[in-house]
């Protein structure tokens, strides 16, 4: 097949980008620069930001499939840059489908779209999407989730993923930031003992494939969502541990009052809007909500219909980024 994947050099695109290679699918890649060692292996490369319709159109060009994971992610608060990559980038790429008549498409949507700002134990794909937001990440990933999988139809049979806290060797997300915050003042958790889901990158990777799989072969993934993760909760402190000792750093967590880091974070929003800057807060409510609350998840739909399987537990995962440091 002919596959396009949007962000495609990020880490997880990145991900996707070698499993499909190495079962011999012929791969293209839409981003905002050049990724040599991809073009290097026989990836049709197209330089293009998702909200610029042209250029999502050129690159659809004569692909049988998508898989859209291109996406501003973050704690940001200015929400038109989220909505024009997140929303308009989304569909832009539903355009390109129907322009050049794309069968299959999945989409890397995220476990946020359902936190209302409590626990998650073993939710599952009946839970609705939140109907209020702390910041843009989470509410417009969840507009482009819901029209992503309202596309579905004969013609183009469409899936979402929602793979939890993706880490691994070439982590340029959530692994930097923590090493950073480690090393800085240190880590303050509001509720280190709450369970949490994680995924190792090489597993959300596979996930995107069984889901392609899944939408050639039959309908029951199609119109649906299903979340993504290792199956193995964990409390966020010893996860976080875990990670930041195989990154090759003394971990410095301690415990903080849920009261007070949400007053902080308020505190801190309250100046990035008064000062309208387009730069991610240091604190903000949304990273504290999701420190302070348990979310992890039921993986049943996941193993039923696409015959998800985690291929690397935590610990092997947390080996190989070891040997990578």
């Amino acid at each position: 097949m002919e596959i396009l994947v949007t962000g495609g050099g990020g880490f997880l695109g990145q991900a996707i980008v070698q499993q499909l290679l190495a079962r011999g699918d012929h791969v293209r890649v839409l981003n905002r620069s050049h990724y040599p060692e991809l073009e290097a292996k026989g990836v049709r490369s197209y330089v293009g930001d998702i909200a610029d319709i042209d250029a999502v159109m050129a690159a659809a060009d004569g692909v049988d499939a998508i898989i859209h994971v291109a996406a501003k992610a973050g704690s940001g608060l200015y929400k038109p840059d989220f909505y024009r990559a997140n929303v308009v980038g989304t569909e832009n790429v539903l355009s390109a489908c129907h322009t050049h008549g794309i069968g299959y498409l999945v989409y890397t949507s995220s476990p946020s779209v359902v936190h209302a700002g409590g626990d998650i134990e073993g939710g599952d794909e009946s839970l609705p999407y939140a109907t209020h937001f702390d910041a843009p990440y989470p509410e417009t990933k969840a507009q482009a989730e819901a029209l992503v999988l309202k596309a579905n139809s004969a013609s183009l049979k469409t899936v979402a993923l929602r793979p939890h806290l993706i880490w691994g060797p070439g982590d340029n997300q959530l692994l930097p930031r923590l090493v950073e915050k480690n090393n800085g003042r240190g880590i303050r958790l509001p509720a280190p003992h709450k369970k949490i889901d994680t995924v190792y990158v090489d597993n959300a990777a596979h996930a995107h494939l069984l889901a392609l799989d899944a939408l050639i072969k039959n309908n029951s993934a199609a119109g649906r969502a299903f979340f993504i993760s290792n199956d193995e909760p964990m409390e966020i402190a010893h996860i976080m541990t875990g990670l930041i000792e195989a990154a090759g750093y003394k971990p410095n967590i301690r415990p903080i009052p849920r009261w007070l880091a949400m007053g902080l974070a308020s505190v801190v929003e309250g100046i990035w809007r008064l000062l309208r800057r387009r730069s991610e807060p240091p604190l903000s409510r949304f990273v504290v909500e999701h420190l302070a609350t348990a979310h992890w998840y039921d993986l049943s739909q996941a193993r039923e219909v696409l015959g998800y399987v985690p291929q690397i537990s935590i610990d092997q995962g947390l080996s190989r980024l070891r040997e990578r440091q």
